[in-house]
């Protein structure tokens, strides 16, 4: 079936009709099928006019979708204390190591954690005071008794207040760890104030909380900036490993059934329509999208260096099994040109005649591309030169207008 996208007429070697001369009545002017190129402006443009090729393939299904970041491998940097972000260190599109810093917070719960610190050391200091005490009073209970001057019970009543103070500090001691390991492990800072610290001083490291990447990868988004004040829990940072995508393919419901998990993909973009990159569908949605009639396949790709990016279009191919074989039509890619936004290739209606035809371009490989539809097997196309056509027609089309 042809389909003919332009409303060109293009008449060889005629000028216009003067405007003040109306048509002749009754007559309406012959449709020409495209543009005639004479022999030696075909040879000047380098036009060259080759048969559609056929090949044997399995049944294909196709869906289209577009790439996000893969989940597994993104990570997300939040602020873990209540502050203001002092400085930043990373923008979008910057690639991070694992623990590097992106940005500092301002908080008081610095200050608060090195005060409950300072006291828990200090309460640590009087529970060993005290148990000193107590292992002292014990001996001397001791003595006494061994001069029968105290009683046993008396020896009991100070082993007990021995041990007490023994447990006393055990607790201290866990407290005093708690307390460091919340401001070295958890804040990220030293216990101590920095030295030479002045009242109101927020730029010294010491003094600010880090945040830290989680994972090495590229900032895919930032959202705070230099005075924000944040909560813990606020997502600050983005972080993702391009080397690897997913694409999330629309099923329609009547294609359900031929799609599985495992299923071998081979995802196209139009960045790279020479190059397929091999996917497998890994989770096949569970809920069916009601405006669009849908569910969401999700296919893992390798992003070769980074060469696939999120948001990307992208159309997976994906065999069919137990379909019957049938045959594609391929012509060379360079035979394909875009106009007013459709695909179109020019076939040779004659000798030195071509036409516009609107197709249908699947996926390509070795510098040949599928036409799914507008092409039909032994037709001649041009194959070399199709842009200098292209450019004639359109050269045309402004002298009618």
């Amino acid at each position: 079936m042809r389909t003919c996208l332009f409303a060109i007429v293009l008449i060889a070697g005629c000028a216009k009709a003067p405007v003040a001369e109306a048509p002749p009545p009754k007559e309406k002017p012959e449709a020409n099928p495209g543009l005639k190129l004479s022999d030696e402006l075909r040879r000047a443009a380098g036009i060259v006019v080759t048969t559609v090729l056929t090949r044997a393939e399995p049944p294909m299904a196709r869906f289209n979708g577009r790439l996000v970041p893969d989940e597994e491998k993104t990570h997300r940097a939040a602020a873990i204390v209540d502050g203001r972000v002092m400085r930043l260190f990373a923008n979008v599109g910057d690639r991070v190591g694992k623990g590097q810093v992106l940005a500092r917070i301002h908080s008081h719960e610095i200050h608060e954690a090195r005060s409950e610190y300072q006291k828990a050391k200090v309460e640590l200091a009087r529970l060993e005071t005290q148990r000193a005490f107590a292992e002292k009073a014990r001996d001397r209970v001791k003595r006494l008794l061994d001069l029968k001057a105290a009683s046993v019970e008396q020896v009991e009543l100070a082993e007990r207040d021995v041990r007490n103070a023994a447990a006393a500090i055990e607790s201290s001691r866990a407290e005093l760890k708690r307390t460091r390991l919340h401001i070295e492990e958890f804040l990220d800072v030293s216990v101590d104030e920095p030295a030479g610290h002045k009242p109101g001083e927020t730029d010294h490291d010491d003094d600010t909380v880090p945040v830290r990447a989680p994972a090495a990868g590229v900032v895919l988004s930032r959202v705070a900036n230099t005075g924000t004040v944040v909560r813990p829990g606020d997502e600050l940072f983005v972080i993702s490993d391009t080397g690897s995508v997913w694409m999330l393919a629309a099923v329609p419901e009547a294609d359900m059934a031929k799609v599985r998990v495992g299923m071998e993909a081979r995802v196209s973009v139009r960045a790279f329509e020479d190059r397929p990159f091999t996917g497998r569908v890994t989770r096949i949605g569970d809920q069916l999208d009601a405006a669009t009639r849908t569910v969401q396949a999700r296919i893992a790709l390798n992003s070769s260096g980074g060469a696939l990016k999120p948001e990307m279009y992208a159309t997976a191919e994906m065999t069919v099994a137990g379909a019957p074989a049938g045959e594609a039509v391929y012509v060379p890619r360079e035979a394909v040109q875009e106009w007013n936004g459709h695909s179109v290739v020019f076939v040779e209606t004659s000798a030195g005649a071509f036409e516009p035809r609107a197709v249908d371009p699947g996926a390509g490989a070795a510098g040949l591309v599928a036409i799914r539809q507008g092409l039909q097997p032994g037709e001649r196309v041009v194959t070399r030169g199709s842009f200098v056509l292209k450019s004639e027609m359109l050269k045309s089309t402004l002298i009618e207008e």
